[in-house]
């Protein structure tokens, strides 16, 4: 019986102190955007789906067609390319991504498709959610669907770049 009375105490002190806890808790504003400083642009961090990531893609090589090539493999998989152009430098990099706070979850997917050794280019003045995949002379091909889904595994969840907050989730 004593053994009960004890048990039931405890339990009690428990759940007093799990109710302090949460009524006093600081942090209630902290969490996707709460401690973001003033006019700082919102980081759209969702891991998009192939369908829904729209990219330019350009040929930074002296191989000719490169770009139209490398463009119809993302349409098979059924991403939506934009265009498909020669860039004006050359670059000696396996790909650079160019993208905006829009495209940072459509960034983080494309750089599994080049098993992370794309460069990143951020501009936080970008407006559109379209990611401009140039490649590079160090480009051989795209990741299989394996590699890729090994790649993002690796990478983890897509971050916000410095001088952004994360968007947050359903906006």
């Amino acid at each position: 019986m004593r053994a009960l009375v004890v048990v039931g105490l405890l339990a009690v002190v428990a759940l007093v102190f799990v109710v302090v806890a949460i009524v006093k808790d600081s942090q209630s504003g902290a969490g996707a955007n709460g401690g973001c400083p003033e006019g700082w642009p919102l980081a759209d961090v969702a891991l998009r789906e192939r369908k829904d990531v729209k990219l330019n893609v350009l040929n930074g090589t002296d191989r000719p067609g490169l770009a139209r090539e490398v463009a119809d493999e993302f349409r098979n998989r059924q991403f939506q390319v934009k265009k498909a152009d020669d860039e004006k430098k050359q670059i000696d990099d396996v790909a650079v991504l160019r993208y905006g706070p829009k495209g940072v979850g459509s960034a983080h997917l494309l750089r599994a498709y080049f098993l992370n050794e794309a460069k990143t280019q951020f501009d936080v003045k970008r407006q559109d959610d379209t990611v401009d995949v140039v490649l590079g002379s160090g480009f051989q091909q795209l990741a299989t669907t394996t590699e890729v889904n090994q790649s993002l595994g690796d990478l983890g969840s897509p971050t916000a770049p410095d001088g952004t907050c994360p968007m947050p989730v359903g906006r």
